[in-house]
C-alpha cells in the first residue's frame, strides 16, 4: 500500500487541476453570446419514421443578419446533416408522403417572393416546384397521396412600378398591425397546386381569410380556419370549417362557438377532428385559456375533454388508435406533456418538472417528438419512447460548456391582499446564498403569459453580470387559473404592481436582494408595467421600460389593439376617466423618483415609440434621469442581432451606473 500512496496523490493532484482548469475555462455571459445562440424550431418527422427535419436558425455576425437552413437528425441520435446552406434561408420543412421528396420555402437565388422548392431525398440540389406570381405564399400542405398541395396565399399588394408609390387607402375597422404595417383588404385564401401539371385551382373566395390548412386522411376534404362574420375585425372569432379538396367545392361550418377555434388535427380513422376553443365566447378575448375538444367530421356538438382542468392547453396531437390525445398544458411555472382519454376525457400526465415542452408530433411507431428546455438549458428536440425523453440534438453544448450559468429556483411570496404569487430566481453562478446582492426585477410581457423553468437568456444574462434577477408571475398571468389570468381585466397597474412590490418584499426580508439596490425592466407588457412600479414605489434605484405606455388614451387609435381598448375600457369619449385612471405613470410622472432608460423599435406598431418618448420627455422636463434609445427598422421584437447584442450592453451599463455605486 505505501507504494500506491505516490500513485494515488499524483491521480488525485492531476485530477484536481484538470477539473480546476476545466472550470476555470468557463465564464459568465456577455452581450456578444447573442451572435452564439442557435433557434431550433418546426420539427417534423419523415413518414418511415428514420429522420427528424428541423429548421435551425444562427446568427452572421460579418452580415449582422439571422439564417435559417434545414437540418435533420436521425431518429437514433447518431446521424445529423445540414440539408439546406443557402444565405437567402429556408423554412416551413416538409416530407412529401411517400418519403422519397423533401419540400421547403424559400426565396433564394434572387426571387421576389417565396417559393416551394422540391429536394430528393437521395440527393442533389433543390429544384424550385411553384412560380407564383401573385400573392405572398404562407402557409402550405401535402395531399396524403402526394399528388397536391394546399396553398395558403394572401391576396398581392400594390407592386407598381412609379417611383412614387400610391397613397395607402384604408377603410377597415382595424388598420394597423405591428411587422405587417396598415391593413388593407388583402384576403388570404386557399389554392389547389398539382404537382404533375404544376396547375392552380382556387378553392375559397370572397373577402375573408382562410388559413391553417389539414388534408382528412382519405385526401377527400380540407379542413381550415375562417372568421366569416360579417366584420372579421370587429371581433377574434374563429372556426373549423372544411371543403372538398376539388375546385367549386362548398364549404362547411363545422364549430359554432363565437370565440376562437383553431389548432385542429384529423383523428387516423378520419371520423373526428381535435381543436382548441377559447374559455371565453366574448368578441374579444384577452384575458383566456384553450380547452381540449373534439367534434365530429359532420359537425354537431362538441366534446370538451378538458374544460375543469382549468389550465391553458397547446399542440392536440391523437395518439395512433384514436383513443386518446396528447397534448401541451401550461401550469405554475412549467409545460408539461399530457394524455386525454377520449372515452371519458380522463388526464394522465405523462412528463413534467421543473422544464419546459413546447412542441409535440407523433411518430408512426405511436410514440412522440418533443422540443424542451430547462433553466440551463436552450431547446433541443427529444424522442419521446414509452413516455421516456432521449436526445436527438445537440447544437447548444457548445454554447453551454463555456458558460457559467445562473442557477435557478422557484419561491412563493405574498402580496399585501393575501394574493399568492409564483417567482424565479436566477442566482449569479457559484454566489452565495447568504449572500445580499444587487436585484433587477424583469417583468413578462402579455400579459397573458408565464415565466416557466426554460431557458431564459434575458435573465441569464443580467445575473452573469452579478444580479440576482427576479421573474414575477403577477396576477394576469398564465398557468393559475383562469380567475387569477382575468383579475386585472380594466385594472391595470394595480394588482400586477401589488404582486410586484410583494415579491420585493420577500426578497429583502429574506436576505436574497440588497434593499438599497434594487432595480426593474421588463418589455411591452413588462415595460407598462415598469412604468407603472415606478410611479406607485420609489424603492428601485434604476428602471429599464422597453416598448410601454403610461398615457392610455394617447394609442386609442395608434396601436394595435382597437378591440381592447373598445371591449375592455370602452371608448375614450364615452369612459374617459378610466383612461386617466390608468393614466397614472404619466399624469403623475412628477412623484417618479427612478432613473429609468427607455427602449422601443421605430416600426412597433404594436406598442409605437410614442408611448416611450411621452414618458422620456417627461422626465427630461422634470430633471429626472433618462435616456431614449429607438432601434431604426424594428418592429416590436428587436430581430437584428447587433441591436440585440446593443440591448443587453445598455440594459448591463445602466444597472451598474445605479445599483453598483
Amino acid at each position: 500500500m505505501k507504494k500506491l500512496v505516490p500513485v494515488l496523490a499524483v491521480f488525485m493532484f492531476s485530477f484536481t487541476l484538470g477539473y480546476a482548469q476545466s472550470t476555470s475555462t468557463k465564464r459568465n455571459l456577455k452581450p456578444s453570446d447573442v451572435y452564439r445562440l442557435q433557434n431550433i424550431s418546426d420539427p417534423q418527422i419523415s413518414p418511415d419514421g428514420n429522420w427528424v427535419s428541423y429548421t435551425l436558425s444562427s446568427v452572421d455576425s460579418i452580415k449582422n443578419k439571422r439564417n435559417a437552413d434545414i437540418w435533420m437528425v436521425s431518429w437514433d441520435g447518431k446521424e445529423s446533416i445540414q440539408l439546406t446552406y443557402s444565405p437567402d434561408g429556408e423554412s416551413q420543412g416538409r416530407w412529401s408522403p411517400d418519403g422519397k421528396y423533401f419540400s421547403f420555402v424559400s426565396a433564394r437565388n434572387g426571387l421576389t417572393s417565396s417559393q416551394i422548392w422540391l429536394m430528393d431525398r437521395r440527393g442533389g440540389e433543390a429544384k424550385q416546384l411553384t412560380d407564383l406570381k401573385k400573392g405572398d405564399l404562407t402557409d402550405y400542405a401535402w395531399s396524403p397521396d402526394g399528388k397536391k398541395i394546399a396553398l395558403v396565399i394572401k391576396s398581392p399588394a400594390d407592386t407598381s412600378k412609379n417611383k412614387t408609390p400610391k397613397p395607402i387607402v384604408l377603410d377597415r375597422f382595424q388598420f394597423k398591425q405591428d411587422v405587417e404595417g396598415y391593413l388593407t383588404k388583402k384576403p388570404v385564401h386557399l389554392y389547389l397546386y398539382d404537382i404533375a401539371t404544376k396547375k392552380i385551382d382556387t378553392l375559397t373566395k370572397g373577402n375573408f381569410d382562410e388559413t391553417n390548412p389539414k388534408w382528412s386522411p382519405d385526401g377527400g376534404q380540407i379542413a381550415f380556419i375562417s372568421n366569416r362574420t360579417e366584420d372579421p375585425d370587429r371581433n377574434e372569432n374563429s372556426d373549423i370549417w372544411v371543403i372538398d379538396a376539388k375546385p367549386n367545392a362548398k364549404m362547411k361550418q363545422l364549430t359554432t362557438w363565437t370565440g376562437r377555434d383553431g389548432s385542429m388535427e384529423w383523428s387516423p380513422d378520419g371520423k373526428r377532428i381535435t381543436y382548441l376553443r377559447s374559455t371565453s365566447s366574448e368578441n374579444y378575448i384577452m384575458y383566456d385559456q384553450s380547452i381540449l375538444c373534439t367534434i365530429s367530421k359532420d359537425g354537431g356538438e362538441p366534446t370538451l375533454l378538458s374544460k375543469a382542468l382549468d389550465r391553458p392547453v397547446t399542440a392536440p396531437r391523437w395518439s395512433k388508435d384514436g383513443n386518446s390525445i396528447y397534448a401541451l398544458v401550461a401550469d405554475d411555472r412549467i409545460r408539461y406533456i399530457a394524455q386525454f382519454t377520449i372515452a371519458d376525457g380522463k388526464m394522465n400526465k405523462i412528463l413534467s418538472g421543473n422544464k419546459s415542452f413546447n412542441t409535440l408530433e407523433r411518430h408512426p411507431s405511436g410514440n412522440f417528438l418533443t422540443t424542451m428546455s430547462d433553466p440551463q438549458t436552450p431547446l433541443e428536440i427529444y424522442a419521446l419512447e414509452n413516455n421516456v425523453p432521449r436526445r436527438l440534438t445537440k447544437h447548444h453544448e457548445d454554447f453551454v460548456s463555456k458558460l457559467s450559468l445562473a442557477t435557478v429556483e422557484g419561491f412563493t411570496s405574498k402580496s399585501k391582499d393575501g394574493t399568492s404569487v409564483s417567482n424565479i430566481l436566477y442566482r449569479p453562478a457559484n454566489a452565495s446564498k447568504t449572500e445580499k446582492l444587487p436585484t433587477i426585477f424583469m417583468i413578462h410581457g402579455g400579459p397573458v403569459a408565464q415565466d416557466e423553468f426554460s431557458f431564459d437568456l434575458t435573465r441569464q444574462m443580467l445575473s452573469g453580470a452579478g444580479y440576482n434577477v427576479v421573474a414575477v408571475n403577477y396576477r394576469g398571468s398564465t398557468g393559475r387559473g383562469l380567475d387569477f389570468c382575468k383579475a386585472i381585466w380594466a385594472d391595470w397597474g394595480n394588482k400586477e404592481v401589488i404582486d410586484i412590490l410583494g415579491a420585493a418584499d420577500y426578497v429583502v426580508q429574506n436576505g436574497i436582494a440588497d434593499a438599497d439596490k434594487l432595480g426593474i425592466g421588463g418589455w411591452s407588457y413588462g415595460g407598462i408595467l415598469t412604468d407603472y412600479t415606478i410611479a406607485t414605489d420609489t424603492r428601485f434605484k434604476a428602471a429599464s421600460s422597453g416598448a410601454g405606455v403610461a398615457m392610455i388614451s394617447s394609442l386609442y387609435g395608434v396601436d394595435q389593439y382597437i378591440l381592447q381598448y373598445e371591449n375592455e375600457l370602452g371608448s375614450p369619449w364615452k369612459n374617459f376617466d378610466k383612461y386617466v385612471s390608468l393614466s397614472y405613470p404619466f399624469l403623475k410622472a412628477d412623484r417618479i423618483k427612478t432613473p429609468t432608460q427607455f427602449m422601443v423599435g421605430e416600426s412597433d406598431f404594436n406598442v409605437p415609440s410614442v408611448g416611450s418618448e411621452q414618458m422620456y420627455q417627461a422626465f427630461r422636463s422634470l430633471g429626472i434621469p433618462t435616456e431614449l434609445i429607438i432601434y431604426p427598422g424594428q418592429f416590436h421584437g428587436i430581430t437584428n442581432p447587433s441591436f440585440q447584442k446593443d440591448r443587453f450592453e445598455r440594459y448591463i451599463s445602466w444597472f451598474n451606473k445605479y445599483l453598483k455605486k
